[in-house]
């Protein structure tokens, strides 16, 4: 590397992209940091070398792609939460940035809980992309959709396994598991959300459930948490996790009827 090159290497202290055309003459271009020269590693006069925050970049978004957040909710960020006069969601805001910036230096999980629309996937989709631009391993799951991926494992047509599935879901820094209790509560069902949870619980990771399902009985006719995913199940939940109520209006169905979708004659979904 020609002297005036290493100069500049060891001075820079913003990473900027360069377009090299490589030796080989094809005519293929790529795009090299000029503080590590592709390399991965910033030298530190007197110091060393350190991994180049072009990398730490690059590792940012690989976790978040492993973190598998759907598409819907993308654009989900603390500062996006509209919590208005809201009590309960101002609380819950609070307590999820905290969770966040004082992670993994934390005592439990959450358990984000209250009707729909109130914004807890919201709040716990922010927390796994908080966590991730600090280089924890993040997971995001709607409980359905897992389930229904170990079930299609079992087909010997499939080229997963159960074990290939759950690895994954039991061993990321941080999981989300959405939608708790929406799922039919089959004693399947329940020994497979057991065995997440106790794994988890056994290896000290942890866990942010949401849920439209309270502890309390709103009616007679409506199911508690505890009545869809059993009494073993919940009583776990309480030693994983801080349980957060969320109350306030379907923030979605406000939305649907300012925009005027919701008039006489609309489509109805």
């Amino acid at each position: 590397m020609p002297q005036d090159k290493k100069k500049d290497h060891v001075l820079k202290a913003v990473p900027k992209l360069v377009t090299l055309a490589p030796p080989t003459g094809d005519g293929i271009e790529m795009d090299v940091c000029q503080i590590c020269f592709g390399t991965g590693l910033e030298v530190v006069p007197g110091k060393g070398a350190r991994r180049c925050v072009c990398r730490k970049r690059d590792t940012h978004v690989d976790q978040i792609t492993k973190a598998q957040i759907p598409k819907r909710y993308e654009k989900c960020h603390f500062n996006t939460y509209k919590t208005g006069d809201n009590v309960s969601q101002k609380i819950a805001l609070r307590i999820a940035q905290d969770f966040t910036n004082q992670f993994p230096a934390v005592d439990s999980g959450l358990l984000l809980s209250g009707t729909v629309g109130v914004g807890k996937t919201h709040l716990a989709v922010s927390i796994l992309k908080g966590l991730t631009e600090r280089g924890f391993a993040c997971l995001f799951y709607e409980f359905g959709t897992l389930l229904k991926e170990i079930q299609d494992s079992y087909n010997p047509k499939t080229f997963s396994s159960e074990l290939g599935v759950l690895s994954p879901v039991l061993n990321a820094d941080i999981l989300v598991l959405d939608e708790l209790g929406a799922s039919k509560p089959t004693d399947w069902v329940r020994d497979t959300l057991s065995h997440i949870i106790n794994s988890r619980y056994n290896e000290k990771k942890f866990t942010i459930f949401t849920t439209n399902y309270l502890d309390e009985r709103p009616t007679d006719r409506e199911e508690t948490l505890e009545d869809r995913i059993g009494v073993r199940a919940r009583s776990r939940i309480y030693e994983m996790c801080q349980t957060v109520v969320i109350t306030g209006e379907d923030h979605r169905r406000k939305l649907h009827q300012q925009s005027g979708l919701g008039r006489l004659g609309s489509p109805k979904r």
